[in-house]
């Protein structure tokens, strides 16, 4: 039977939550105490889930510590397609085998947040496959491509002349069906995603469902201020080690941190409160809130010894000036473009990412004493240790 109680039901409805639609009726089923299906869909674009992510992944775990059924989808098939919600030019497609390799221990990454034994896991090309055009048709039937175009994004891109293929008008239909295939009560999703959501009540209506009430959480900022984004490289991953998980929650701006706590967190409102108004009183360090943040958010993923050790190490490198004993090395031939190496290896995600990192003074060459790179084009020539941003440091080894 699911919790009823007024506060649980509040909590499920604001904590978190940006907007939702469909409200009134979902508080009328939760008094009701129905056991609600509760939805998030998930495209493999990379192999990493981060805490931008995990926003609407504690929200699930919310619901679910609630007593309701949780439904994660794995879009194995929306994932080839390729989601144009956030984006300002046409998202490449990927090959199934790409989405294969990336999605391969997603569910184990959902795990670390809820109890997957009380989960059904899907993946949609278990249904999207199977549609046939007729299908597709009639779906399709229930949109205008005035509804497509009239999102912000598509309308600057059409105005500035920019391709938008049909292949993303798609999208919305696909991810509407979904909702369809699983009969979802509740879709949660990122405010980014509000118009495949609404996509998804849409379809159900016409599918003699009741339409699905959603939740849309709060973007939120990644390392470099920009929205979190793989593509960005601005991620803190579930995967990271708890080491690396903690110093990149203390490389975020100061402003972000009332944030975290509030949706990347599960700690008190009181406290979240206390931390938004010390961001006006100065009656908190800004240090010492972060502090507090990162052992939170390495305790959820890890344990609070993995953070104990974490902060431990922290302190070494940073407070005390000292470099970490667990430095990657990376081999890389005389001659060769420091850049390309750093790519080559997933230690950055792009050659823009690295041109972004130089220009804001955020590579730095240790030794003797510390240099800032100023060079794009930077070539090894012999041995080094390289600071990425605060907190990533390289052993750069000649092969």
């Amino acid at each position: 039977m699911p919790d009823t109680s007024s506060e649980t039901i509040e909590r499920l409805l604001t904590r978190g939550v940006a907007e939702c639609i469909g409200g009134e009726r979902l508080r009328e089923r939760l008094v009701g105490g129905e056991t609600l299906r509760i939805k998030l869909g998930v495209d493999p674009t990379s192999p990493n889930l981060h805490v931008g992510r995990a926003v609407s992944l504690l929200k699930l775990r919310d619901f679910q510590e609630a007593g309701h059924t949780v439904v994660f989808i794995v879009g194995d098939f929306t994932g080839v397609i390729g989601d144009t919600s956030d984006k300002e030019s046409e998202r490449p497609m990927l090959s199934p085998q790409v989405i294969e390799e990336n999605k391969k221990t997603y569910f184990e990454q959902v795990g670390m947040l809820l109890d997957l034994e009380k989960v059904e896991m899907c993946e949609n090309s278990s249904w999207l496959g199977e549609l046939t055009y007729r299908e597709i048709g009639e779906h399709a039937n229930q949109f205008s491509v005035a509804d497509f175009i009239a999102r912000d994004n598509i309308k600057r891109r059409l105005e500035a002349g920019t391709r938008v293929s049909l292949r993303e008008m798609l999208y919305p239909l696909m991810q509407g069906y979904d909702s369809v295939a699983v009969s979802a009560d509740v879709e949660v999703g990122g405010t980014d995603q509000r118009f495949n959501l609404l996509a998804g009540r849409t379809l159900q209506e016409s599918a003699g469902q009741e339409p699905q009430s959603l939740i849309m959480n709060p973007l939120i900022m990644g390392l470099d201020g920009r929205k979190m984004s793989s593509s960005w490289g601005n991620t803190i991953n579930l995967t990271d080690t708890p080491n690396d998980m903690y110093g990149k929650v203390m490389s975020l701006r100061d402003e972000l941190v009332p944030d975290y706590f509030d949706f990347c967190t599960r700690v008190a409102e009181e406290v979240v409160a206390e931390y938004r108004a010390a961001r006006t009183s100065n009656h908190v360090h800004p240090k010492d809130a972060k502090m507090h943040l990162a052992r939170e958010i390495v305790t959820l993923y890890h344990s609070d010894e993995a953070a104990r050790v974490a902060e431990q190490a922290f302190e070494q490198v940073f407070a005390q000036g000292a470099l970490p004993d667990d430095m990657p090395t990376i081999e890389v031939a005389v001659g060769a473009s420091l850049c390309t190496a750093l790519v080559e290896v997933d230690v950055l995600p792009s050659r823009a990412e690295w041109r972004r990192l130089v220009a804001g003074g955020g590579v730095h060459v240790l030794g003797d004493h510390e240099e800032v790179v100023h060079d794009v084009d930077m070539v090894v020539t012999a041995p080094l240790v390289l600071r990425l941003g605060k907190r990533r440091f390289y052993t750069i080894a000649i092969k």
